[in-house]
Order: structure tokens, then C-alpha cells, then sequence
């Protein structure tokens, strides 16, 4: 497995540990269909979350956070509603978060976008 591949996948899961450290349930992980995948769908009572993770080793290449550009975010959004179309979920509305991972420093942007 490509190492881009292995950081990604370990990422996901120091965020998805961090969330369970909040009291969230993890209600999806690496989701996927046509038009792409959501890393992690978090629950805390009422509250669902969809989780953009971005992880890097370092930020020599700027910090993880901004790789989340505008289209990406539409991206997500899109595949989002999927998703709840899917699992016939109707409320509460969603929030969308970013997790962080720069080197073993997880940060949590709850509602970015």
C-alpha cells in the first residue's frame, strides 16, 4: 500500500479516536458512492457530524485544514446528501467538520463549513 494511503488511513483513525474521546459515535466510516467518499459520520446525540480528515506529516506544505477548498466542500456536501438520502435520514441538519492531523497533533474544526 502506497504511504500517501497508509497516512490517510492512519489518520482517520486518530480523528475518529479523538471524536470518541468527545462522546461521539462513529456512525460511518470511508462511506462511499459514485461521486466520492466521506471519511467519518459522527453522532453525538441529535448532532451527526460529516468529517473531512486531512492528515500531514508536516506543514511544508501548508496546514492540513486548507486543503479543504470551496470545491471540495461542495463535493462533500453533495456526496452528504447522498448519503442521507440513502439512509433516509431527514433531521437534524448536518454539520460539517474538519479534523486535523499534523503529525501526531489532532485538531477538531467543528461546523468550518
Amino acid at each position: 500500500m502506497a504511504r500517501h494511503i497508509e497516512l490517510g488511513k492512519w489518520g482517520e483513525e486518530v480523528a475518529a479516536r479523538a471524536y470518541q474521546r468527545r462522546g461521539y459515535e462513529i456512525v460511518e466510516r470511508n462511506w462511499r458512492c459514485a461521486d466520492g467518499e466521506i471519511d467519518l459520520i459522527v453522532r453525538k446525540r441529535r448532532h451527526i457530524a460529516v468529517v473531512e480528515v486531512k492528515t500531514r506529516r508536516t506543514a511544508n506544505f501548508g496546514h492540513p485544514i486548507e486543503a479543504v477548498n470551496e470545491a471540495k466542500q461542495h463535493r462533500i456536501r453533495r456526496i452528504a446528501a447522498q448519503w442521507r438520502a440513502e439512509k433516509g435520514v431527514r433531521a437534524p441538519p448536518f454539520r460539517f467538520d474538519v479534523a486535523s492531523v499534523l503529525g501526531s497533533r489532532v485538531e477538531i474544526y467543528p461546523g468550518v463549513f
